[in-house]
């Protein structure tokens, strides 16, 4: 397990996200060029309603909590990186902060009418399992937004290797954490295309799943309903 093959252990995970997140939030918006937040922001429009109970799993430095949390929801944000939520605590007293694990959810079966993750899926050491504690939480009828990186097809293919395979390992170098910025262009690699995520969210019990690709097919949005 490296960073450059874009696998590691979930300690080496939570390790990276604690040493990377000082500079977490600036990151995202010079490797999106400020889109992040737009792309956070349909996210949460697609699936959260106003009282909806809203889980934002994976939270990082919470700004797809915040999001939801905008539109009306009663928000808990949760991530295994306590220097990460110590960031997120710094933005929003509204939000729930917990520190847990995706992979054994603090919650109960149903307790939430809506469930996000927002560039955290790839991640999680078991994709199928963590889909699985997503979909025991969120209560029959209940909505998802899974918002991921993935790999463009067309004309931006080119220009997205050289942005992620090259440019961003290289300002990583210079960056606390920066290893990080070797092992996001990998994970990515690695991660299931948008077909596939599809596959494993209808296996974990999701129904009426859509996709939607945004950037040119460098993010891609998943949304769907609790069967």
């Amino acid at each position: 397990m490296t960073m450059r093959t874009g696998t590691l252990s979930p300690d080496g995970v939570r390790t990276m996200f604690d040493r990377v997140a000082p500079v977490y939030d600036t990151m995202n918006r010079v490797t999106t060029m400020g889109l992040d937040g737009r792309w956070r922001r349909l996210a949460a429009t697609a699936v959260v309603r106003d009282g909806d109970r809203v889980l934002d799993a994976a939270c990082g430095t919470g700004d797809l909590a915040l999001e939801a949390d905008r539109v009306g929801g009663d928000v808990t944000g949760l991530d295994f990186s306590e220097r990460m939520l110590e960031r997120a605590r710094r933005k929003s007293s509204s939000v729930e902060w917990v520190r847990g694990d995706l992979l054994s959810l603090p919650f109960a079966d149903g307790a939430f009418d809506v469930a996000t993750i927002g560039f955290g899926l790839r991640n999680v050491a078991d994709l199928e399992a963590g889909v699985r504690e997503l979909a025991r939480v969120v209560r029959p009828g209940g909505r998802l937004a899974v918002l991921e990186l993935t790999r463009p097809r067309g004309v931006l293919r080119r220009f997205y290797r050289l942005w992620f395979d090259v440019l961003i390992p290289l300002a990583g170098r210079v960056l606390p954490g920066g290893g990080a910025y070797s092992y996001l262009p990998a994970s990515v690699r690695r991660f299931p295309g948008p077909e596939d995520v599809t596959g494993v969210l209808e296996r974990a019990g999701f129904a009426r799943v859509r996709h939607r690709l945004l950037a040119g097919g460098i993010v891609a949005l998943h949304t769907a309903e609790r069967a």
